[in-house]
């Protein structure tokens, strides 16, 4: 761990205004005043703030040490649901061809897909759909993906989904159905 770490800092001072030796007498100082506990967290945060950011070279960093790419800060959200909620496409392609998997769901049960069809990033949207996640796969309330389509009106997502054989039947836990919410009615 204590190997990725200076390497990963030392790769995160690269982007950075620091000189080459501000960066070694950083990581030397980090690394023997900090826990690992504490540069598990730093790592983590780094990982998560290059997914948010779109930062791509920072994340191929990150996949080339091998680090977990499905690995979850404290709401459940993984670089992946990152990365699609804030509207970077490059990103997501990165992650998910390194093998992130886009079912994983946070703590609310949303995917990386419904935070894309909630903000709007269609082309993020109808790339995660090709991810092999269930299109019935529910949250924590009960709502699928295509739920949230027919809620944002994303006409054009919920019809590859429904393609895809994602059920409109279904009722989340407030009795709403793909059929109502696409007629602006909910409960």
């Amino acid at each position: 761990m204590k190997f990725l770490y200076v390497f990963l800092t030392a790769a995160l001072f690269a982007y950075s205004p620091l000189s080459l030796a501000d960066t070694s007498a950083s990581v030397q100082t980090q690394t023997s005043t900090s826990s690992p506990e504490e540069i598990k967290s730093k790592l983590n945060q780094y990982y998560f703030d290059a997914a948010r950011q779109g930062n791509t070279e920072m994340l191929q960093e990150f996949i080339q040490a091998g680090y977990n790419l499905n690995i979850q800060d404290e709401k459940g959200y993984t670089a992946l649901i990152l990365a699609a909620y804030h509207g970077h496409p490059e990103a997501v392609n990165q992650l998910l061809k390194a093998g992130a998997n886009a079912c994983v769901q946070d703590k609310t049960g949303n995917t990386a897909l419904m935070g894309a069809i909630f903000k709007g990033e269609l082309r993020i949207a109808r790339t995660l759909m090709k991810a092999g996640c269930s299109p019935d796969q529910t949250n924590g309330s009960g709502q699928t993906a295509s739920m949230y389509a027919a809620l944002f009106q994303r006409k054009e997502i919920l019809d590859a989904l429904v393609k895809q054989g994602a059920n409109t039947e279904l009722k989340d836990k407030r009795g709403n159905s793909v059929d109502n919410l696409s007629q602006g009615n909910f409960n």
